[in-house]
């Protein structure tokens, strides 16, 4: 029985040795640690709402992304619209300016060309009046070289003015 039932005594220091250490953990020991426990969940808990700021503001941060994005493809879009209005403006007004020269050096060439003409007829009538009276100089002096021949002409002149 006595394995069963211990001694008094023993039962008496196990107790007390129990006590002591169980005083002695609960004031030196268990303090700490639950401080230790309590400052971790504190601190899990503050990180937590950290994490849950974070991805809040990470949401925010993607939204004003994603916004900026699209003003900013927006903003492409139209000056990609004005640079294309522009060059269809640029084209249009050399176009103009180009045909517009053009009928300009038209317009020179044909007033060149016109005086150039008017030259040459007025060079190919100079031209025509001296050969004829050349070739009439020439005919009347052989013409008139015989004296018969002279007198014959002086009288067909006279007789052809007054046929009219």
């Amino acid at each position: 029985m006595e394995i069963i039932l211990p001694k008094f005594g023993l039962f008496f220091w196990t107790l007390v040795v129990f006590l002591t250490v169980f005083f002695l953990l609960k004031k030196f020991a268990w303090g700490p640690i639950l401080k230790a426990l309590n400052d971790r969940e504190t601190d899990i808990e503050n990180k937590l709402r950290s994490a849950a700021e974070a991805e809040a503001r990470m949401k925010t941060l993607t939204a004003e992304n994603e916004k900026i994005l699209q003003e900013a493809q927006s903003e492409r879009a139209k000056i990609l619209k004005e640079a294309g209005e522009l060059k269809a403006q640029i084209i249009a007004e050399a176009k103009k300016e180009a045909q517009a020269e053009a009928a300009k050096e038209l317009a020179n060439a044909r007033r060149v060309i016109e005086s150039e003409k008017a030259a040459a007829v007025a060079h190919i009538k100079q031209t025509a009046v001296r050969l004829s009276i050349e070739v009439a100089e020439k005919v009347l002096r052989y013409e008139l070289a015989d004296k018969t021949k002279h007198e014959q002409f002086a009288t067909q002149l006279v007789n052809d003015i007054r046929l009219n």
